[in-house]
């Protein structure tokens, strides 16, 4: 298994496991599904994961078996002095196995590669496991939040919610 920067080319190979990873039956083998948030398959689309990828300063990173199968992904997004994370998804029957750890830290890596203060990310608030677990990381709960619309697009939420801001200094 390796760390590797994702090409154009990956895109619907990170489409298919983002949504795997969050939505939809597949999502409930791993603990990070939102399927008992949001109903529907879809967290999101090949246009979406590829407008993404191709921001100025962006980069997905994508741990890979040793077929070159993506196991695990993270985008990267410099927006000045801080880096925002986010499509940050493993595969759900290997969550837990240290997969998202080494992303997290390869992600940490590049912001302060890149010369950035802080990395960022977006959460939604009622994950409350999800968020602490970056806690357990070092990332803080900034107490910022931002509202999480439904778009018709990515699935009917179950609930109102919204998203936490979360941050770490690197």
């Amino acid at each position: 298994m390796e760390l590797r920067t994702a090409t154009v080319t990956d895109a619907a190979a990170i489409v298919q496991l983002l949504n795997s990873a969050y939505r939809g039956e597949a999502s409930t083998k791993g603990w990070t599904t939102e399927a008992h948030l949001i109903d529907g398959d879809v967290r999101t689309n090949e246009a979406t994961v590829l407008e993404a990828m191709q921001q100025p300063g962006a980069v997905t990173l994508l741990y890979i078996d040793d077929g070159g199968k993506p196991l695990g992904t993270v985008n990267l997004q410099q927006h000045g002095a801080k880096m925002y994370l986010g499509m940050f998804a493993v595969t759900p029957f290997l969550q837990g196995k240290g997969i998202g750890k080494q992303l997290l830290q390869a992600a940490e890596i590049h912001t302060r590669d890149r010369g950035c203060i802080a990395i960022y990310m977006h959460v939604i608030s009622v994950r409350r496991e999800l968020i602490d677990w970056y806690m357990r990381h070092g990332y803080v709960d900034t107490g910022e939040r931002k509202p999480f619309e439904e778009d018709g697009m990515h699935g009917r939420h179950l609930q109102i919610m919204e998203f936490a801001v979360l941050e770490k200094q690197v």
